[in-house]
């Protein structure tokens, strides 16, 4: 096995997929921490490694990856005694992918960057009832992909949870999940919370993330 380092931000909902990731195959790792606000992803080194400057990065002895849903795959794929967590199974497969994407494309990317981006860089300090609203939206999806499974792609545990429940602990900074509307979200956030790298890998950083925008003092317009 060739050693890993893992560069991130406890904060960043990507970088914590890919910790909860390592944590569950139990691989050695160095991590490696990257402070976006001092621009250390902008250095001629780093920008070398990856060229779009994104956390995380994997680096595996001499090779480079970014994308946390890559990485995930990646790691599974390479390290991994089992398949649970990344079925080969094609089906299994599709669903673990759809529920990615979904991730990547509807939750971090339409709900959750868009409107964090402008308070963090930009010195925003509103944000659109609208964008509030997709959160919502977010939350409605994720409650019908758990019905009738505990997991967000089937009846076991698979780098999808990871990839979702980064995000999903991190939205709620613009609206709290209500456990009476989202039950089976909140039993399947229970059902992570009881992983016992959980809170090292996501719950400390999703604290984190939460802190530092609530310090923002946004308010929500119409």
């Amino acid at each position: 096995m060739g050693k890993l380092w893992l560069y991130g931000l406890d904060a960043s909902p990507p970088t914590r997929a890919c910790l909860l990731t390592l944590k569950a195959l139990e691989l050695p790792f160095e991590y490696v921490q990257v402070n976006l606000f001092a621009s250390e992803h902008l250095t001629e080194d780093y920008m070398k490694k990856n060229p779009q400057h994104t956390v995380p990065m994997l680096q595996d002895n001499e090779s480079y990856m970014w994308d946390s849903h890559a990485i995930m795959a990646y790691l599974v794929r390479k390290y991994a005694a089992t398949d649970e967590l990344y079925p080969r199974d094609l089906l299994q497969r599709a669903k673990v992918d759809q529920r990615l994407h979904f991730e990547s494309g509807v939750i971090f990317e339409g709900a959750l960057r868009r409107i964090t981006r402008p308070l963090l860089f930009y010195g925003a300090n509103t944000i659109e009832q609208a964008k509030v609203d997709h959160v919502d939206e977010v939350y409605n999806f994720v409650e019908t992909f758990l019905e009738g499974q505990d997991y967000i792609a089937g009846d076991h545990l698979t780098i999808a949870d990871f990839s979702v429940v980064s995000t999903i602990t991190s939205i709620g900074v613009y609206l709290e999940l209500d456990t009476a509307k989202y039950p089976k979200i909140a039993a399947w956030l229970e059902r992570l919370k009881e992983l016992p790298y959980y809170e090292e890998a996501n719950g400390k950083g999703a604290k984190q993330f939460v802190d530092l925008l609530k310090s923002k003092n946004f308010t929500i317009v119409a």
